[in-house]
């Protein structure tokens, strides 16, 4: 089963899908966050085959579901609603600034960001794919 990742932002949302085995999320594009963001979402899943979608939760330091994080749950719910598909929840700490990283863990000032959303929705992705892995050979 293909899954599709979201790094959702208040002006930018992050996507990544999986391969078509559901083992590991690749970037995969970035869309602006903008009154087309559902349309072409719903369109991403038309196409890819996608049975299932995992947002990124954002929390504070303290825990605490932030701003961004309640607007991440309302676009989790329409996609829901939209599409009957099940949506999961990942924690996205530090994704961002990890997708920022390069290949020696040095992190690149002013590394295109478009490329970072996608990057970090990918993280998420394999996260939360690790996860379901880990648990199932158990």
């Amino acid at each position: 089963m293909r899954y599709l990742g979201i790094d959702y932002g208040t002006k930018r949302v992050g996507l990544a899908l999986s391969d078509e085995s559901g083992a590991m999320g690749f970037p995969h594009s970035t869309l602006p966050n903008s009154g087309r963001l559902i349309d072409e979402v719903l369109d991403l899943i038309t196409r890819k085959e996608v049975g299932a979608i995992v947002i990124g939760e954002s929390r504070g330091f303290d825990g605490v579901l932030n701003p961004v994080a309640k607007a991440a749950k309302e676009f989790g719910t329409l996609l829901e609603r939209r599409t009957s598909l099940p949506v999961s929840y990942e924690p996205e700490t530090l994704t961002t600034q990890e997708a920022r990283r390069n290949f020696e863990g040095v992190r690149e000032p002013g590394s295109g960001s478009l490329h970072v959303d996608a990057s970090a929705a990918a993280l998420i992705l394999t996260s939360f794919l690790d996860r379901q892995s880990n648990h199932e050979s158990r």
